[in-house]
């Protein structure tokens, strides 16, 4: 195993050292003064079994935020919530309907696919967003995220196998009217703005609007000028409050979001093939372009087109609230979403030669609907007590993915040299493939969870659900060059068969813990869940296979099966919840083993997108977290995990994956923060945060066996404000010494052993104005 890239500022610091050498630095003096003052962490409350309950107290792996908190850490989008815990990573490269994922504990969708759904469910206001890419805009008015990390097999939608990311908008106040701000400038050309304005209707309930606008330059820079995977940001979203009626309320959210981007085909070259020196010396030069830097950390990169990405979300809920009892609530939870990205100009061959381009989109709108019935029982059969959840779950998505793949004007000559004589392919410049993709998937549920307590310390929750999945997919083609020598007609690769197939499963999935309380601030558990995520179709221009398996290209041959089986994850977990120090420390332990069949895998193999079912694979571990109040002024956040274990099974079908670690899991992950907050003279409050995030080493993807070395990135920002909170201003850095390493690398198309990676982001930095009115 190679590492693919050094990094030559490569620092490495384990984050136990961290811990120690930043609590050396505390003022013994301040700590003596502070504990003999009654100091205590806030009681978090989560919502992690569908009910409102003490973090402390669920018999789940459970990380919360809420909106102060992640100020603080400096998390307005899903691309660092690593921040707020070590055992969660997004990664997305260069689309975000194809390659957008989420990964809790090593665990996620498994490469780079249009087909799949997320193994990390992403609920937004109680509703399920099918695909990780619509997790990746600004998040505008959002009060608390919870990170639920195993299988979620019982209460959160679908496809919750690995864990749940459970986001909250504010809710409208009925009482008061008011509002916030926030304007952010920084490098890269960074402007950002958020505001948000409550109104209280009076005797109805309250109306809320809050919208957010931004931009920032790329940081891969073209060397003849420009940058690429520059953002535009635009959000609106409107709420609103009815709680005027005895014993119900209705809360209806809109919310809208576009970017125009010059996204997200910037990436560096890092493994030179044997044409890099011909794309940076000949087809470069020949478009009157100067060829990027070999030094991976200048981050430059030359491309034949400015790709234009364009992403639109639109959707509404509906959350109505009938308190049919004192003890007894129905909830229904009603959507429409709407998610359409297009990408145009897509330099599909990841040089500056002018050789592939792609043209793509991806369109899904969904319908869901959700019933809940929660109660609670004061004597249950021989338990003391018992609350409840049933529910029963719809939702119909439709998927529209067209795709048109071009020539540019020097693809001849690129193959002329490839092929080793002039006018063998026939590449020339214009449109040669154009296919449409429309795929259906329909899931119905039903689900019920309890929890019973059979004395003051000692309970039970148990959790069951059933679930039926339909889907289909369908490859049409509208066309597809008939010249006989067409490169990838020649190369056995496209192309490849129509078709149009169906798929259908069923499971129960579900859940079964015990939960003790030790002492009235120690609870240990333990904890078995079942978590499911559908099968599908692929819809690829290769999912039933290639040119070899096209009867319209070769007599007799034989389509492949375009569908994929569904995947199943046995996840066993032991924890301690303890709050000790006179309630000033707080830590949780969670040992986890995850025993995974038919894990869903996509590869991208050179020319072909594949999707395969690994056997088994295995994952297990060990996580703890950590609070500690030192003073009244001074918190330490360290966080840790460790994975023992995240690997594919010993299944020769697999090929070089048989028996390698997972992508994207290193051993070790940590963060580490140490924050402060004092008012420093009456009503002026100066903040800071310091905080230091370690990754280890780690396989970058499932298509090579490419590695990136272990990073540590710090981030810092001090602060100073009104104690009020009418006003504040923060100066911050994220990754403040530069750190720049591969975060995935990939294998480029039609260059032999040549690998192309995007990156990490560099040291940004700015200044943030916020504020309360």
């Amino acid at each position: 195993m190679m590492p693919a890239h050094q990094d030559k500022r490569r620092s490495i610091l384990r984050p136990s050292a961290l811990a120690a050498a930043v609590i050396a630095t505390l003022p013994v003096a301040s700590m003596a003064a502070t504990a003999e003052r009654k100091l205590a962490l806030e009681e978090v409350i989560v919502t992690a079994q569908r009910r409102e309950e003490s973090q402390q107290d669920v018999p789940v792996a459970v990380t919360a935020a809420n909106f102060d908190d992640m100020v603080a850490a400096q998390v307005d989008s899903i691309a660092n919530i690593e921040q707020i815990s070590p055992s969660i990573k997004f990664d997305v490269t260069n689309s975000a309907a194809n390659s957008a994922n989420i990964l809790i504990r090593g665990i996620g969708t498994v490469g780079n696919s249009r087909a799949f759904e997320g193994a990390v469910g992403v609920f937004v206001d109680g509703v399920y967003r099918t695909r990780a890419g619509q997790a990746m805009q600004n998040w505008l008015d959002v009060e608390s995220l919870q990170i639920l990390r195993g299988p979620q097999g019982t209460l959160f939608g679908k496809n919750t196998s690995a864990g749940a990311l459970l986001l909250e908008s504010k809710r409208p106040d009925s009482e008061a009217f008011g509002g916030d701000y926030e304007a952010t400038i920084g490098n890269y050309g960074k402007k950002l703005a958020r505001v948000g304005v409550n109104v209280p209707v009076a005797g109805v309930g309250a109306f809320r609007i809050a919208g957010l606008v931004g931009e920032e330059d790329g940081y891969i820079e073209d060397p003849n000028g420009g940058d690429y995977n520059g953002r535009e940001p635009r959000a609106v979203k409107a709420q609103f409050l009815l709680d005027g009626i005895e014993d119900f309320t209705a809360r209806l959210i809109v919310d809208w979001s576009k970017e125009e981007n010059n996204c997200c085909y910037g990436q560096v070259d890092a493994i030179d093939g044997p044409f890099q020196p011909l794309i940076d010396n000949v087809f470069i030069p020949m478009r009157g372009l100067k060829a990027p830097s070999s030094d991976f950390d200048d981050y430059e990169q030359v491309l034949s087109n400015d790709t234009e990405q364009t992403i639109e979300d639109q959707g509404a809920v509906l959350q109505l609230e009938w308190a049919l009892s004192d003890t007894m609530t129905l909830k229904s939870v009603t959507s429409y979403r709407d998610w359409e990205i297009n990408q145009q100009g897509m330099d599909a061959d990841f040089s500056g030669a002018n050789v592939l381009t792609i043209n793509e989109g991806l369109k899904t709108e969904t319908i869901s609907q959700e019933f809940t019935l929660s109660g609670e029982l004061d004597e249950f059969a021989f338990f003391q007590s018992a609350d409840y959840v049933l529910g029963l779950y719809y939702a119909d998505e439709e998927i529209e993915a067209p795709h048109q793949l071009l020539w540019g004007d020097q693809a001849q000559m690129f193959f002329d040299i490839l092929i080793g004589a002039a006018g063998v392919a026939d590449a020339s410049e214009g449109l040669w493939s154009d296919a449409f993709m429309p795929a259906s998937s329909e899931t119905k549920a039903a689900f019920m969870h309890w929890n019973l307590e059979l004395t003051d310390r000692l309970g039970f929750s148990v959790g069951l659900r059933y679930s039926k999945d339909e889907k289909e997919g369908a490859l049409e083609r509208n066309y597809f060059n008939p010249s006989p020598v067409t490169p990838f007609r020649l190369l056995g690769v496209q192309p490849g068969p129509t078709y149009s197939d169906s798929f259908e499963d069923e499971a129960l999935s579900g859940s079964l813990a015990a939960r003790y309380h030790i002492t009235d601030d120690v609870m240990a558990y333990a904890s078995y869940s079942r978590g499911y995520k559908s099968g599908g179709v692929n819809i690829d221009n290769t999912a039933a296979g290639t040119v070899m398996n096209n009867p319209d290209e070769v007599p007799g041959a034989v389509p492949l099966d375009p569908t994929y089986k569904s995947e199943f994850i046995d996840g066993y977990e032991l924890g301690v919840k303890a709050d000790y120090w006179d309630g000033r420390a707080r830590t949780n332990v969670a040992a986890f083993y995850n025993d995974i069949t038919d894990l869903q895998i996509a590869q991208f193999i050179g020319t072909q997108f594949t999707i395969d079912n690994a056997a088994d694979a295995e994952v297990y571990g060990l996580e703890m977290e950590n609070q500690l109040l030192l003073t009244e002024a001074i918190k330490l956040n360290f966080d840790v995990t460790y994975l023992a274990e995240a690997k594919f099974g010993d299944d020769p079908a697999l090929g070089a994956l048989a028996d390698r670690e997972f992508a994207q899991a290193p051993e070790f992950t940590g963060n580490l923060a140490l924050s402060a907050e004092e008012e420093v003279i009456p009503g002026l409050l100066l903040s800071g945060r310091i905080g230091v995030s370690y990754a280890g080493e780690a396989y970058t993807n499932t298509s090579n066996d490419y590695t990136r070395d272990a990073q540590t990135e710090y981030t810092a920002s001090v602060g100073i404000g009104s104690v009020s909170g009418l006003w504040s201003v923060t100066a911050w850095c994220q990754n403040c010494s530069d750190e720049r390493y591969p975060t995935q690398h990939f294998n480029s198309p039609l260059q032999g052993p040549d690998a192309n990676a995007y990156v990490s982001a560099p040291r940004t930095y700015g200044l943030t104005l916020r504020g309360s009115f």
